[in-house]
């Protein structure tokens, strides 16, 4: 049988499985605290906020991002960070942890932009009432935000949340160019061992399928859910 290497190689599958959804959680949670901060600093009066923060996500939109991730992976070792070795989790994730935090840095910049377009967005939706409100009750505008607007912001964009952790799914591919050994660099390491250049793809394949299409009914079910309780 044509797949019957899985039985064999099934534990590298397991592995990027692990690493590939580990990378797409922390990218889109720092990726959201990313996006808050630049989202509302394009919403800021002051000007140079503004252009800072459309720099940032029309740069980060518009560069590819194996470019990003090379940038990020030799430009902190060129400028002196590095990040502690902790070798206690290298087994656990199959490569070194510097290297991991570069993937994770750079998805989480990366994501960081698109978020904030989506922030920017579920804010602007909010009835502007809802601040003459909080401004008429005797609240600053920071506290007025924090505790009115950016949460029904969230509540209207946490769909679009949910979509994106699915693209970072699926972009975290990319992270095997630095030897990060998500499901496509493990994909690589069966086909170079295997000699197979066709069968292990269509197992990937199936595998992103399988996480994206089931997140995709689970968010299905958030939404309903959402709708049913507004």
């Amino acid at each position: 049988m044509k797949f019957a290497f899985i039985k064999n190689y099934y534990p590298f599958f397991l592995n990027g499985v692990k690493n590939t959804i580990l990378l797409a959680f922390f990218a889109v949670l720092f990726g959201v605290f990313i996006g808050l901060f630049f989202s509302l600093m394009k919403l800021s009066k002051f000007k140079v906020f503004k252009v800072i923060s459309s720099a940032y996500i029309e740069f980060i939109r518009g560069t590819p991002l194996m470019v990003q991730i090379f940038i990020i992976y030799y430009g902190l070792d060129r400028i002196g960070i590095k990040f502690p070795d902790i070798p206690a989790l290298d087994p656990i994730l199959g490569v070194d942890f510097a290297d991991f935090m570069a993937g994770i840095i750079t998805l989480s910049i990366n994501s960081g932009a698109y978020v904030a377009e989506i922030i920017r967005a579920g804010i602007q939706a909010v009835d502007t009432g809802q601040m003459e409100a909080a401004r008429s009750l005797g609240m600053s505008y920071f506290t007025a935000m924090v505790y009115i607007i950016i949460p029904q912001a969230f509540r209207n964009i946490l769909p679009a949340l949910g979509n994106e952790f699915i693209v970072v799914i699926k972009e975290s591919s990319i992270v095997s160019v630095i030897g990060i050994a998500d499901l496509m660099y493990s994909t690589q390491i069966i086909r170079g061992i295997t000699y197979m250049p066709m069968e292990p793809l269509l197992v990937a394949a199936a595998i992103y399928f399988i996480i994206t299409f089931s997140l995709s009914k689970l968010l299905g079910v958030f939404e309903r859910r959402l709708r049913a309780g507004a």
